[in-house]
């Protein structure tokens, strides 16, 4: 299947961990910005960014990760969970990869904009302003709705429900 050209793209990665603790928990990011202030439930996201067409999906979603983590994705199997369609028309794809980071230790990267819109004032922040490990059905209630069904691919994968 050949997409637009026109298609807005993204590709991310999903870190999750698994424990007698806590079952299985997924990293995700609270989006940074003024929009997303305030909120909790729709304002998560997997880490990841928009790509050009000549670039590889995975490098985008590594790359992504870096920047909006602070950090290098850490080392690992990387598993498929597919893409999908935003609302926005944008297509996601994302990679889960097992692995155990502090979500202290982020430092995320920044965008500017103007704020507030029309003041000319322009100011700087963080692409996601914290992490969080969370069980899959506390991250179906905080990620934007387009990306939860990435985390029911992963329960799926992980118990043998999909590939």
């Amino acid at each position: 299947m050949t997409a637009k050209k026109n298609t807005r793209r993204s590709a991310g990665l999903l870190l999750f961990r698994t424990g007698a603790e806590h079952g299985l928990e997924v990293l995700i990011g609270h989006m940074g910005g003024p929009f997303w202030e305030g909120r909790e439930q729709a304002a998560w996201s997997v880490p990841k960014g928009e790509y050009a067409p000549d670039e590889e999906p995975r490098a985008a979603a590594r790359r992504e990760f870096e920047e909006e983590f602070g950090h290098p994705a850490p080392d690992g199997e990387w598993l498929p969970l597919g893409e999908a369609r935003q609302p926005s028309g944008k297509t996601v794809t994302v990679w889960a990869l097992r692995a155990d980071i502090d979500p202290a230790s982020a430092v995320p990267g920044t965008f500017t904009m103007e704020w507030p819109r029309g003041s000319g004032v322009v100011r700087e922040f963080p692409e996601m302003d914290r992490f969080a490990w969370c069980t899959p059905q506390v991250a179906a209630d905080r990620l934007v709705k387009g990306q939860r069904v990435f985390v029911e691919r992963l329960r799926a994968r992980l118990t043998g429900g999909g590939g």
